[in-house]
């Protein structure tokens, strides 16, 4: 697209919303049910785009993807008259007589940039957010995972008029066009690197940004751990998506005594979800693309490598490999992994644990496998991070009941059910001023009777 076409449409976006149209809960329940038609319809068009792309399983793509999304739409369905009420809240004494509400208002038009890893879910997701609080919205998917974009720009184009939701393709001068324009909200997925440089253009406009970014997860498992659950988790967490995740645990930060069994049952439970050869396993993904595989083939350090290691740099396929006797120094533990590799570092005490953590950027998550109920709840109060799970990985983002966000350097903002309800929305204060009473002690000349009234209203 060109920068005049991207213009173009914005700026019809901007005299639709003003026309008011997007504004009545009827009319963004009809938008969200034609949408969750589409998606039903679409499904198998869908999985095969994501197979393309990522060589996604239609299983993994639908619990990863397509169900994720069609849950948020069930959300908004079942909640949105609730969420978009004005919400009465106390008026005090001192403003008698009169009602006070929020009233809960869309931005306007929203800008959604997305990613390649999840790119039906983290383009759909938050657009269902965004029309569920009465905006319109471009959505700008990405270049790497050009597939599911094309799907997703005719699932768009089938639903929406562009002047309602538009979806520009494209790669970076594409998103420079973009950040250029005024939009009233900017949804970010991505980068830290290319967070920065949305968050910079925001500035232009004093755009309000979320930004969903990423940083090393890491992952505790201490002395009193189910050792053998826990391997079963972690490599799920791990693994799922050839770890292009934005939430897989990014190391492993395991307790001394118990290292070695815990990469024993790794090792068990690899070959059992992903066979002895996962290279040639249909339901294992692949890497995005070369300059991505070439990156991450970079980082597997063979000297410390007890498992996997092994790669196919025609289908751009990584096994899943584990890395032992791993320090903080190392070239792995110097960047986000995203992708299948494990390093695993010990620890003595969990001080040690805390304070290593926080000396790093803080992570969009953590996770702890214990037994102890003390160690989570001071390892959870005192880490600072996104979010995370007790005993499991990755599923705390599969729920519309809590907000999904990142906390420092891996983000800001948050996103899913209400969260996200909230995130695309302005709450206008009002209060609502009775005419048949007029207090006179706010009024000049002042009295000292009226001030008394006002020490009194004010305790």
């Amino acid at each position: 697209m060109t920068e005049q076409e991207i213009k173009n449409i914005v700026i019809r976006q901007r005299k639709y919303f003003q026309t008011g149209a997007t504004l009545p809960v009827n009319t963004r329940i009809r938008a969200l049910r034609r949408l969750y038609a589409a998606i039903s319809a679409g499904e198998g068009a869908i999985l095969h785009a994501l197979q393309k792309d990522l060589g996604k399983s239609r299983f993994e793509g639908y619990m990863c993807e397509i169900g994720l999304v069609l849950e948020e739409i069930r959300y908004m369905l079942r909640h949105i008259r609730r969420l978009a009420a004005v919400k009465r809240v106390r008026t005090p004494l001192a403003q008698f007589h009169s009602r006070s509400g929020q009233k809960p208002s869309p931005y306007g038009v929203a800008l959604i940039m997305s990613p390649w890893n999840y790119p039906f879910m983290l383009t759909l997701s938050p657009l269902v957010d965004a029309l569920a609080a009465g905006n319109t919205a471009v959505v700008k998917p990405s270049a790497y995972s050009p597939c599911t974009s094309k799907v997703i720009l005719h699932i768009l184009s089938k639903c929406f008029e562009p002047q309602y939701v538009a979806a520009v393709t494209g790669g970076r001068a594409e998103n420079a066009c973009l950040l250029r324009e005024h939009f009233d909200y900017i949804f970010f997925t991505g980068s830290q690197s290319v967070g920065k440089e949305v968050m910079r253009n925001a500035a232009d406009h004093l755009t309000p940004v979320t930004l969903e970014l990423g940083g090393k997860s890491p992952c505790i498992v201490d002395q009193t751990a189910d050792i053998r659950l826990a391997a079963r988790r972690i490599v799920f967490g791990k693994y799922l998506n050839c770890g292009q995740t934005c939430v897989a645990p990014d190391y492993v930060y395991c307790h001394r005594s118990v290292r070695d069994r815990l990469i024993q049952e790794v090792k068990k439970q690899i070959r059992k979800q992903y066979g002895r050869q996962p290279l040639l396993n249909p339901d294992y993904g692949k890497i995005i693309n070369e300059k991505h595989f070439d990156r991450i083939t970079g980082l597997i350090d063979k000297a410390k490598t007890v498992y996997g290691g092994s790669y196919d740099r025609n289908t751009l396929r990584i096994e899943p490999t584990v890395m032992d006797n791993v320090t903080f120094s190392d070239a792995v533990m110097q960047e986000e992994i995203f992708g299948p590799i494990m390093p695993v570092l010990v620890f003595d005490s969990l001080d040690e644990v805390i304070r290593n953590i926080n000396a790093l950027p803080h992570p969009l998550a953590l996770y702890f496998f214990t037994s102890d109920k003390s160690a989570a709840r001071k390892v959870t109060a005192r880490c600072g991070f996104g979010g995370g799970c007790i005993n499991d990985t990755v599923i705390h983002l599969a729920t519309t009941e809590m907000g999904f966000g990142g906390f420092g350097e891996s983000g800001m903002g948050a996103y899913h059910g209400k969260a996200g309800f909230d995130t695309f929305t302005h709450y206008k204060s009002i209060v609502d001023k009775k005419t048949w009473i007029d207090l006179p002690m706010r009024y000049q000349p002042y009295r000292r009777i009226y001030e008394e009234m006002v020490r009194f209203f004010l305790k």
